[in-house]
């Protein structure tokens, strides 16, 4: 049994020691609190794990995906081809 490389009689001495400080009433508390901090700290990293995933799932498909003019937008290539077509109606008209 290893555990973020601590084995099995290293643990048993932290236990120990642990024990000695904070006594054995106290200690059944402490190691529940630590069980909800530890607890609370891996839910925190899977839901910005899941959130970083699903972010960079839409930009990857935003990039895939070509974007077309809105309605009422209109690119500068169909501004300037209606300009031309607007500039050549309004000096026929005048001739």
């Amino acid at each position: 049994m290893n555990v973020f490389g601590i084995g099995l009689p290293e643990m048993a001495l932290i236990l120990v020691i642990a024990l000695l400080v904070f006594g054995p009433k106290k200690l059944p508390e402490i190691g529940r609190s630590l069980g909800k901090a530890i607890r609370g700290f891996q839910d925190a990293s899977r839901e910005f794990e899941s959130e970083f995933k699903r972010e960079a799932e839409q930009i990857e498909q935003a990039a895939r995906t070509p974007t077309l003019p809105e309605s009422g937008e209109v690119g500068v290539k169909e501004a300037a081809t209606a300009e031309s077509n607007n500039q050549t109606t309004t000096s026929s008209q005048q001739n």
